[in-house]
């Protein structure tokens, strides 16, 4: 195992600090310009408990893989069963998820349009930069798991 891979730099740039930024946008649009109907706010709840679920589920395939679920580490494994039979970011694709269900649940509706800039955002700074460390540790198997998955969903 390589030693880099557990490895997390001393940053504030993860997605993790991301997507809090981005739900509070989401809540303080919601406070000042609310919209929606009931009905969202019991969906959107409904897709942050799917995408939550969705996270789990990937974070325990990274802990079974015995490889780092670190986006600036190196990869020791590649993941492609479970939900990575789907998508080849599922944890991202839940975080996307967990900001469209608070747009839902917090009547946030003008918010849906902050939803392609964390898009934007997650590819440039850590999707494209984690494809190119995938590719490097694994140039056989890396390449046609992208012709067979698709990035997001």
């Amino acid at each position: 195992m390589a030693k880099q891979s557990r490895e997390w730099p001393i940053t504030l740039d993860y997605p993790q600090i991301w997507l809090p930024v981005f739900a509070l946008a989401i809540w303080l649009i919601g406070r000042v310009l609310p919209s929606g109907a009931d009905l969202f706010v019991a969906l959107g709840w409904l897709l942050v408990l799917a995408a939550l679920a969705l996270m789990v589920w990937s974070a325990q395939h990274f802990r079974l893989a015995r490889t780092s679920i670190n986006p600036h580490g190196q990869p020791d494994a590649l993941i492609t069963g479970g939900p990575f039979r789907f998508s080849r970011n599922p944890i991202y694709l839940a975080d996307a998820m967990i900001l469209i269900g608070f747009c839902l649940a917090w009547r946030a509706l003008p918010t849906l349009i902050l939803i392609p800039v964390f898009v934007w955002l997650i590819n440039r700074r850590y999707i494209v930069k984690e494809e190119a460390r995938l590719t490097a540790a694994f140039p056989e198997t890396y390449p046609a798991y992208t012709q067979r998955v698709r990035r997001w969903l």
